[in-house]
């Protein structure tokens, strides 16, 4: 009899191993591979490509102010040069005026000096 309650419990124990094995067959947790569709690589090149773009923009910008202020100096500079050409143009017509033979004589009148039978000459015409 025992054999045949050794098959009884061998029956009955198998069941039981197999409600055991169900629940390891538990619905399994669904694991998400999360898929980069960018990879490190491209990633540091774009850095790369961002970097060189932010630095030539800078350039740009820092060779364009430098233009700017290269030009604002030549104008300033045209500015003076065509003040002092008006004011050399003025010197030399002023200079022609005192150089005239009229003027001489009546200064030298006014202070008393007495020409007699002399012709004045302009000094650059005698050089010559």
């Amino acid at each position: 009899m025992r054999s045949n309650e050794a098959r009884q419990y061998y029956t009955a124990a198998a069941p039981a191993r197999t409600r055991r094995s169900e629940p390891s067959q538990l619905p399994k947790k669904l694991v998400k591979v999360k898929v980069r569709r960018i990879t490190p690589g491209e990633i540091l090149l774009g850095s790369f490509f961002a970097i060189l773009v932010s630095a030539s923009l800078i350039y740009m910008v820092a060779f364009s102010a430098n233009i700017d202020t290269l030009n604002r100096d030549l104008q300033r500079l045209d500015q003076e040069v065509s003040e002092q050409q008006t004011v050399n143009e003025n010197l030399r017509h002023q200079k022609k005026e005192y150089s005239n033979p009229e003027r001489i004589l009546e200064i030298a009148k006014k202070h008393g000096l007495n020409i007699q039978n002399t012709k004045v000459k302009q000094a650059s015409q005698i050089a010559n």
